[in-house]
């Protein structure tokens, strides 16, 4: 692979227009980043869930944050890259690879768009739903798109979300660039490859095979690629963040003590810094008698640590990546006290934090919620003519309702639009349905 062919600003479904001189004002990758940040669905990650509930008086993390956190880590990893690269290639095109944090940021502040609401949670309630309702559902589909259904994936639905045309919209979606498309797809093959997630559906094969074939990918078998160089930054910078974040947001929730939470970011240091570095840490702990701020100094210390180590993973195995060979994600392949540490922050993670109680409420509420619109909305795909149906079929939106199209699309289109959904829009919607209450009535 080159990276003439993987900083390709084509913009999909805008191939034959002329790729502008715009370096007066934006460059075709700014672009995709204010289209990313300017669009609807980005503004709805303020509503979702990231792990715990959305908050009260303590403001936690939701999607949002999330997301403009990872882009920025994301932005780092990409500076670093970009001298190196610099040093490594002769002739190579200045101006594309300067593009390269811009492409990063893009790709990580667009990563968890396609996550339905209430977490991963709300992405397994998909998919029992659809596995539980074989019987009904499956008859109505072909064998690929099935496997689609009830492997539903939040990746796979991020890229169709920004690429696919919507009742009354532009062809290509949002129009993003190759590059950024295919940095954003961190499994670049199709949901009928056995392995736990999958980057694209059946009903955006076309667009994807496209964009890669364009870009050079390196196509292993048939529809399976192996990844865009800048995928390992942008899964590097969500690895680090929500690893990291998710300790700080539970020692400010009280689930996780201070001298706890300081201990489990030291950890990522300890035999490894001479005695001055040490005391430069433990002054600067002195002298913040602020809790909070103690713990924010640390992570922030921890997180530029393993930005470091993941640019360094990253050169250290250029060749491969740039062969397409395979190549373990970065965070795995950090410095051994960083990894050691990190192991020990993802046990603490699911034994005290991932289980506990407010998630689990959030997660259980979440399978009900959406397995109950589900319900509704699909049996109205299937028998639209009772009178009921027909005013179910009336609330979705007039792009998601696909009246002439297969089953396949309608229910991915119905998807789409419950997907999209806010947590609380989705409460909303359950609590309307469910006739526990009327709309604009509050309690």
């Amino acid at each position: 692979m080159n990276w003439d062919n993987l900083l390709c600003p084509i913009r999909l479904g805008a191939e034959s227009e002329e790729i502008l001189d715009s370096s007066y004002t934006r460059t075709q990758f700014q672009r995709d980043y204010d289209r990313i940040i300017f669009s609807s669905p980005f503004r709805r990650l303020q509503n979702k869930t990231q792990v715990f509930p959305l908050p009260g008086s303590v403001f936690v993390h939701n999607r949002l944050t999330h997301s403009l956190e990872v882009a920025s880590v994301g932005r780092s990893l990409g500076n670093m890259l970009v001298n190196s690269i610099q040093q490594k290639e002769e002739g190579i095109n200045f101006n594309l690879i300067a593009e390269i944090p811009t492409i990063v940021s893009t790709a990580c502040l667009a990563h968890d768009l396609g996550n339905p609401p209430f977490g991963h949670s709300g992405e397994e309630a998909i998919r029992k739903y659809f596995t539980d309702n074989a019987e009904m559902l499956k008859p109505l589909v072909s064998e690929q798109e099935w496997i689609d259904l009830i492997r539903y994936e939040g990746n796979a639905n991020a890229f169709r979300l920004l690429t696919q045309q919507l009742e009354g919209r532009r062809s290509g979606g949002y129009r993003l660039s190759y590059a950024v498309l295919a940095s954003l797809v961190k499994y670049p093959y199709p949901s009928s490859l056995s392995g736990k997630k999958f980057g694209f559906f059946q009903s955006e094969r076309n667009d994807f095979l496209k964009i890669a074939n364009r870009l050079g990918l390196v196509e292993k078998q048939q529809d399976i690629f192996e990844r865009h160089p800048l995928v390992y930054l942008v899964e590097a910078a969500d690895d680090i963040c929500y690893q990291i974040m998710d300790i700080e947001d539970a020692h400010k929730l009280g689930i996780l003590s201070t001298d706890y939470v300081k201990e489990l970011y030291l950890n990522f240091f300890h035999k490894e810094l001479n005695a001055s570095e040490f005391n430069r840490i433990n002054k600067t702990l002195v002298e913040v008698t602020d809790t909070n701020e103690q713990i924010s100094f640390l992570r922030a210390i921890v997180i530029s640590k393993l930005v470091n180590e993941c640019s360094m993973a990253f050169l250290n195995n250029y060749d491969s990546i740039m062969n397409g060979e395979k190549v373990k994600s970065l965070i795995d392949l950090i410095d051994s006290t960083s990894l050691s540490a990190m192991r020990i922050v993802k046990e603490i993670s699911v034994e005290q934090i991932y289980n506990h109680k407010a998630v689990i409420e959030i997660e259980l509420s979440g399978y009900r919620i959406i397995g109950s619109l589900l319900n509704i909305y699909c049996k109205a795909i299937i028998n639209p003519t009772s009178a009921y149906n027909a005013k179910i079929l009336r609330l979705l939106p007039k792009q998601f309702r696909c009246k002439n199209g297969s089953n396949y699309e309608k229910l991915m289109a119905m998807l789409d639009y419950i997907s999209g959904m806010t947590d609380l829009f989705a409460l909303e919607q359950f609590s309307v349905l469910q006739g526990i209450n009327l709309p604009g009535i509050r309690h």
